[in-house]
């Protein structure tokens, strides 16, 4: 008698169980929610690093020309980008996605590279005995450096996103092609031959 008792409950905790299990597996589009913050995070880091760009062409000089323009074009497309996604969020949710997880990407490294390249010059700078100077590009080296790891922060979280886009898209088509293989199923095997004339 107590065996059948434990039955239902038996039963319940299965299906609860499989229930579960199935939630786990299903893949989600990222939200309008989770693109803003992004987005949010992506601003945030912009209006950090675009003094940064004019610092470093200022303290640096013509030999930064080629790589501050570089920045500013970077810049230019993540502005864009952000502006777009703030007015439709799901367009994230596609190739431009991807492209602005790129730039990101590109933004982190430029800054990083110049980090690095005012580092150098201010260790130039202290060894010529020009203190003031290497104060200065310190400064700019520690700037660059932080704004680099906020964006290498909101590049991690983009790409986050944008494989949870990729997942979910690939798990639609899965379901979709197999929905179809069904329904083709069902037409060849419902399907009457023609008379014959």
């Amino acid at each position: 008698m107590a065996l059948f008792r434990s039955v239902p409950a038996l039963v319940f905790l299965i299906t609860s169980l499989a229930a579960v299990a199935k939630a786990q597996t299903e893949k989600t589009f990222p939200t309008d929610a989770e693109i803003n913050l992004v987005l949010t995070q992506a601003e945030r880091a912009i209006q950090q690093y675009k003094p940064l760009i004019d610092q470093e062409e200022v303290q640096m000089g013509k030999s930064v020309a080629t790589a501050v323009a570089n920045d500013r074009e970077v810049l230019i497309s993540l502005e864009t980008a952000v502006k777009a996604f703030m007015r439709k969020p799901q367009g994230f949710n596609g190739p431009l996605g991807f492209a602005f997880f790129e730039w990101l990407d590109d933004a982190d490294r430029n800054a990083v590279l110049c980090g690095s390249g005012a580092s150098a010059q201010a260790t130039l700078q202290m060894t010529a005995g020009n203190k003031d100077k290497a104060e200065t590009l310190l400064h700019l080296a520690h700037s660059c450096t932080d704004v680099s790891t906020l964006l290498y922060t909101v590049s991690e979280n983009a790409g986050s996103l944008y494989q949870r886009y990729a997942e979910a898209e690939q798990q639609l088509a899965v379901q979709a092609t197999e929905a179809a293989e069904t329904c083709a199923a069902i037409l060849k095997k419902n399907t009457v031959a023609p008379p014959k004339k």
